[in-house]
């Protein structure tokens, strides 16, 4: 009763369209009322005060900040020339300057949208007037735009850690390999596809050598920002959140050393840095509540419990865990399909006897399918605001080779855990 209750509520008032935050209180307050004899919204002001003074989570919209910085001060802008110059002599040519500059926006943002954003505001008036297949062009924006919640420093890693109480260093360490491997696999995607399809790969330009090697400076302040990030959080001199003030100080640095600082520039970060931050704490303080009523009605052990019925192999569980988040990506958000499920999802993970860092970038990789996976894809959403013409089924299409290659990093990373685990491990033995 219980369970079908939070189940056909939860559908319903996603169906009609309030936002997530929202559904999850108004869930978490029928339950309350339906099944919890003393009433739990007593607890709330100490679960909000709990949540939102949390120093880990302080870290979130320090690295917004300084994903907003990169792209207003035009050190973005001068990234994505010195990939372009470097890598638009291949099939595909512009295209994998796309992956390129997400994964290195990913090193230092930290969040999907931004990366998604960027590379679309700069790259997109480029692909239209070089002739690029346009679906194509706009699904290879989006799909890199997801290597920002792998790649660390990641949002969504520090949100999985602060959840499922998992050491968020050893999640960035095993995002790596995964992250710069699914970069890899994308451009060999591009490669192939315009290969078989060349009219798709607009024209193609090289540059000389000089002008490569000058335009090599222009990456360095985002390899700067990085060192800063990981270096000192690996050198065991600041936590993630010290690293992440760290990189916003430095972020300001390299934004007034290449004359992009201004009150105006600093402002206008600010304000997206306040409305993202904003969007992310109210879902997690809503998010938290809910796992709180969650396990003081018996919902959570009532879940365990029926799985456990099913009697299901190891590998099975884990395969229909794989199969529901793939569903459930279609349809829910998916910073809520995290902060809902993983309280419950993590410790079934563990019991059964899986690495806990593992399965965080397991849940990444399937997550980034769902940014770019209709009708919810948020990425897809992104791109096609940023793109103002056609329609968003153009995205869509262009999207899908993108989400086949994640499909098979997920294949990978249960075959061979160690894609994840050999960083990490290396680290602390």
């Amino acid at each position: 009763m219980m369970l079908t209750t939070t189940i056909v509520v939860l559908l319903v008032l996603l169906a009609i369209s309030i936002p997530v935050a929202a559904v999850m209180f108004i869930l978490a307050l029928i339950l309350d009322w339906q099944f919890a004899a003393p009433p739990l919204t007593a607890a709330l002001p100490n679960q909000l005060w709990n949540t939102s003074t949390s120093f880990i989570l302080v870290a979130i919209p320090l690295f917004i900040m300084i994903g907003e910085i990169l792209l207003r001060s035009g050190i973005a802008n001068k990234v994505y020339e010195s990939l372009d110059s470097w890598l638009s002599w291949m099939p595909g040519g512009l295209m994998h300057a796309n992956i390129g500059t997400a994964t290195m926006f990913s090193a230092t943002s930290g969040s999907s949208v931004a990366t998604s954003a960027t590379v679309g505001t700069i790259a997109l008036p480029q692909g239209v007037r070089l002739g690029y297949d346009d679906r194509f062009f706009a699904g290879s924006i989006a799909a890199g735009g997801t290597l920002g919640i792998l790649i660390p420093p990641s949002i969504n890693l520090i949100i999985y850690g602060f959840l499922a109480q998992t050491s968020i260093p050893q999640l960035f360490l095993a995002g790596i390999i995964p992250g710069l491997g699914l970069a890899l696999i994308f451009m060999l995607i591009i490669l192939v596809m315009c290969w078989w399809r060349p009219a798709w790969g607009g024209t193609r330009r090289s540059s000389d050598m000089g002008t490569r090697m000058r335009n090599l400076v222009h990456l360095v302040p985002v390899l700067i920002l990085f060192a800063f990030i990981v270096g000192s959080i690996y050198g065991g001199w600041a936590t993630p959140t010290e690293a992440a003030a760290v990189g916003t100080i430095a972020a300001i640095a390299l934004a007034w050393n290449a004359g992009g600082l201004s009150w105006r520039m600093m402002g206008a970060a600010l304000e997206g840095t306040m409305r993202t931050t904003a969007m992310i704490m109210l879902i997690l303080l809503a998010a938290n509540f809910l796992n709180f009523v969650l396990a003081s009605v018996g919902l959570t052990d009532q879940l365990l419990t029926y799985i456990d019925s099913l009697d299901l192999t190891r590998l099975q569980t884990l395969m229909a865990i794989i199969l529901f988040y793939i569903v459930l990506g279609f349809f829910v958000e998916t910073l809520s399909l995290m902060i809902v499920t993983i309280p419950i999802v993590a410790p079934l993970m563990v019991e059964l006897g899986y690495d806990p860092v593992w399965f965080g970038i397991l849940l990444i990789v399937l997550i980034e399918m769902a940014l770019i996976t209709p009708p919810i894809g948020l990425n897809l959403y992104v791109v096609q605001s940023v793109r103002k013409r056609g329609s968003l089924t153009d995205v869509m299409v262009g999207a899908i080779p993108f989400v086949i290659a994640m499909f098979g990093m997920v294949i990978l990373l249960v075959l061979f855990p160690q894609i994840a685990l050999f960083i990490p491990q290396l680290a602390s033995g």
